[in-house]
């Protein structure tokens, strides 16, 4: 069997603009590259008739994030709380969790502030401008 290894982690969006700016500005992520597909291959690929869509690369210390507006845009089938089924969420670390806190504007949604679990792993989450969670821990 061929062997597999990890190339990104995506999440579809309805405002690429918008939600790649704050991966790319609050976050501070490196923006890889930036490309469109459309055409009879991606349309079947994707399962999506006329399918068409709007991509954008971002890197996370060896990790891809790739953020993905597409034409038509579906329904919204996002779970909101972390413990529904098919919930999905991002996960950063960070070195100093309380800074990173303290740096984020005040209009950034956050669950909590930073917590530390019974492990002893410092976290917090927060949304992106699509209420997509991005758990940031401290490493």
């Amino acid at each position: 069997m061929t062997e597999l290894s990890a190339h990104h982690v995506g999440i579809t969006v309805t405002d690429l603009e918008e939600t790649l700016a704050f991966y790319r500005d609050v976050l501070d992520l490196p923006v890889a590259n930036r490309f469109s597909v459309g055409g009879e291959a991606f349309s079947d690929a994707v399962g999506v008739e006329g399918a068409s869509a709007d991509f954008a690369h971002l890197e996370a210390d060896g990790v891809r994030i790739e953020l993905v507006e597409y034409d038509p845009e579906g329904a919204d089938v996002s779970a909101s709380e972390l413990n529904q089924s098919g919930a999905t969420h991002i996960g950063l670390s960070v070195d100093d969790l309380e800074s990173f806190a303290a740096s984020l504007p005040d209009d950034v949604p956050t669950i909590s502030g930073p917590q530390t679990t019974e492990s002893g792993t410092t976290l917090m989450f927060l949304r992106d401008p699509e209420g997509n969670l991005i758990e940031v821990l401290e490493a």
